[in-house]
């Protein structure tokens, strides 16, 4: 009798070129309704496999959605540092708005950021769970080192400012509910307009106060009119210069 459907991947090559499929599966799925809202179940029969199937390439629905959690931070990060290195004249508020831009272009990462610490962190191996947190923070470091250069942020301010991007962008994107009927539910009824959630202005004021009150602290010295040059050619070339 001959056998149908998708064969068990054996050599290495066969066994990434199935991983890719699934995680492209899960991010197809997931852009369509919510990371929440979609099985393990879906994402076997988007790929053609067995449920059952699915664990001999993940160990569970969480690590799939917790790797493109890491795919977000690689591809975040690196478009993020190139804008600001691009910024003409940075500052508070040039440098929010464009932080906030970059990640509400980013609806499935959004919801991923609040996925990952409420969920997928606590269903995955502690192995995974390290691979994840090891990705992340050096995607962090990289943009704490350029918005020191470009604001004169201690890293401590500049982690904290990443910190509250992503943290804030993941939780106002859960409260907007875009693409639910509770979005629908909110913008319908008068009496509840105060629940509908504009992510972008709203996270670009809280990181423009932020960075303001850094500044006027004193923890954000006012950088140099060379700053954004060197940061640009630093996002460029890889290899961060420091201000002199």
């Amino acid at each position: 009798m001959e056998r149908t459907g998708p064969r068990r991947a054996r050599s290495a090559s066969a066994k990434q070129q199935r991983q890719r499929a699934i995680l492209d599966a899960a991010r197809s799925l997931a852009g369509e309704r919510s990371v929440r809202e979609v099985t393990l179940t879906d994402i076997a029969a988007a790929v053609g496999l067995h449920k059952s199937a699915m664990l001999r390439y993940f160990e569970t629905r969480e690590q799939i959605f917790l790797e493109l959690t890491a795919e977000g931070w690689r591809e975040w990060s690196a478009a993020l540092r190139a804008e600001l290195g691009a910024l003409p004249a940075p500052g508070p508020r040039a440098v929010a708005a464009l932080v906030a831009r970059s990640l509400v272009a980013r609806p499935l990462f959004c919801d991923l950021l609040a996925q990952a610490p409420l969920n997928l962190e606590r269903n995955v191996s502690l192995d995974a769970a390290r691979a994840f947190k090891r990705t992340a923070l050096g995607e962090v470091a990289s943009i704490v080192t350029v918005l020191g250069e470009l604001l004169g942020l201690a890293g401590r301010e500049a982690t904290d400012v990443v910190s509250t991007a992503t943290g804030m962008a993941g939780a106002l994107w859960q409260m907007a509910a875009p693409g639910t009927g509770l979005r629908t539910l909110y913008e319908s009824d008068p009496e509840l307009a105060h629940a509908v959630v504009d992510v972008e202005p709203r996270l670009a004021r809280i990181l423009e106060a932020l960075l303001t009150g850094m500044r006027t602290a004193g923890t954000a010295p006012a950088p140099d009119q060379g700053a954004g040059r060197r940061v640009g050619q630093a996002a460029t070339s890889g290899t961060p210069t420091r201000s002199r």
